[in-house]
């Protein structure tokens, strides 16, 4: 039987329109399925049960009522442990943070709200967001609801698992180097990373950055473009902002796979990616190929990519910690302090061609994807690794140069800032979910969304390549 906390978010929201369904009936069999399943897991660090439940009664009250209802009106959210919640404790994984409730809701929460949503609580993230691996010393680890022993990805993960077990059916995330794709690959749920602009920001460390992003979380498509479509409310306050009607998200235009024309790459040329990942993902074009117009195997020109995003990293993490980093102690996050350690011995020099560089790669990449509607690749260089490791240093043997190496698959597109949905593809060798980025055009959001909508659909067909449930969730 198919419980309420089972629904996806379109049709949870349907059904509460058509006064089938109960906002309160959907929150209480949300929260009873995060008692049920959490304590495994580890994935819902801040519980807001108690002003959840009255924001469910006004919801069905207003229901009651015929009143007209936001898009996301009723339905259970939750926030990345990043983000300030009004009245909610909002530690940023930090045991330095442990009681810091903020006064007002940041931008994105403040949207989601406005939007109707119901913030049932925050997500697990490693503390300020600083790794693929959600784990910390105020929280504690987040698991793979898929093998307990293993990591959930991150930095989104708590987000990431509560979608997984149906704990809620919509969660927000954030994302630098990969900490909205790679928690959504490891999990199997979906995750989109707008293009820059699309999502304000009133938090940013920088003006003008492609790096800084905050985007939905959802177990379909069609469920994280809803989401978008609050998140993307305008906000002049953040420069990167600009003018756009979020309202298209609300339905995406139907795609004929047919006419898509496809690149595929199994590591956009550069990235080290793990023997098992590039067998599932090869398995996986064999399988989908037939599905699209044209495919064709061809790498993106992304030479010098991988010095490029962690010279301009150490530019971002000097704008967020450099004030405060001589305060950090042994216990702060090793990945935050040895990235400011760093940059501070970064050469301005380096920094002005990684910024030249940048610029260079973006308009190749244009001019690579002017061929191609979307560029398909895998989603994460290696399978889930034990959560015990802060992250992987080494694949097949060959040692990573950084904490941020083994994220090349995701990083080398947080330079070129395009828009990518993260979506499920079956599961690989060890039975944990694997999953794929679709690559978009700039500003081509609503476009790259539509066109991942269409393969995900077409995936359900297919045991091979549909969306992995794990078993805590039965």
């Amino acid at each position: 039987m198919i419980r309420p906390c089972d629904l996806d978010a379109v049709e949870a929201r349907r059904l509460i329109g058509q006064k089938k369904l109960s906002p309160v009936e959907l929150l209480e069999s949300c929260i009873r399925q995060i008692e049920a399943v959490d304590p495994h897991v580890n994935a819902l660090v801040v519980r807001a049960f108690e002003r959840a439940g009255k924001e469910a009664r006004e919801a069905e009250a207003a229901v009651m009522r015929g009143d007209p209802l936001k898009p996301l009106h009723g339905l259970p959210v939750g926030v990345k442990d990043l983000s300030d919640t009004q009245g909610i404790v909002s530690a940023y994984g930090s045991l330095l943070f442990r009681d810091h409730v903020p006064a007002k809701d940041e931008h994105v929460v403040a949207a989601v709200r406005r939007a109707g949503g119901i913030v049932i609580g925050k997500t697990n993230s490693p503390e300020f967001g600083a790794g693929g691996n959600t784990n910390n010393k105020l929280y504690g680890p987040t698991r793979n609801p898929f093998d307990l022993e293993k990591t959930c990805g991150g930095s989104s993960g708590g987000s990431g698992v509560v979608l997984a077990t149906n704990m809620m059916p919509l969660a927000t995330g954030s994302d630098t180097g990969g900490s909205l794709r790679l928690p959504a690959a490891f999990n199997g749920v979906v995750a989109h990373r707008p293009s820059p602009g699309i999502v304000p920001f009133d938090r940013r460390s920088q003006a003008f950055s492609t790096y800084q992003s905050q985007g939905p979380m959802a177990r379909t498509v069609a469920d994280a473009a809803l989401l978008l479509s609050a998140m993307a409310e305008r906000n002049p306050i953040d420069p990167m902002a600009y003018p756009l009607d979020p309202e298209q998200f609300l339905s995406l235009p139907e795609v004929d796979l047919a006419s898509v024309r496809v690149a595929v790459s199994e590591d956009l040329g550069i990235a080290p990616v793990a023997r098992a990942v590039r067998a599932a993902f090869m398995d996986r074009v064999d399988r989908f190929s037939s599905l699209f117009g044209t495919v064709e195997h061809r790498d993106p020109d992304f030479q010098n990519v991988l010095d490029v995003f962690w010279y301009l990293r150490g530019v971002y993490m000097l704008a967020k910690h450099e004030a405060v980093f001589e305060t950090y102690t042994d216990d702060v996050n090793p990945n935050v302090r040895s990235n400011v350690a760093a940059a501070l011995k970064m050469e301005a020099r380096k920094i002005g061609w990684a910024a030249r560089e940048q610029y260079r790669l973006m308009q190749d990449f244009h001019r690579f994807m002017a061929d191609f509607d979307v560029l398909i690749c895998p989603a994460v260089t290696v399978t889930p690794f034990p959560f015990a490791e802060l992250y992987p240093k080494e694949i097949d043997g060959a040692p990573m140069e950084n904490y941020v190496h083994w994220a090349a698959l995701t990083s080398s597109l947080t330079v070129t800032g395009n828009p990518v949905v993260a979506i499920p593809c079956g599961v690989d060798e060890y039975g944990t979910p694997f999953g794929i980025q679709i690559v978009g055009k700039l500003h081509k959001d609503r476009e790259v969304l539509a066109i991942a909508h269409a393969i995900e659909t077409a995936f359900k067909a297919d045991p091979a390549l549909s969306r992995p449930v794990p078993e805590l969730v039965l």
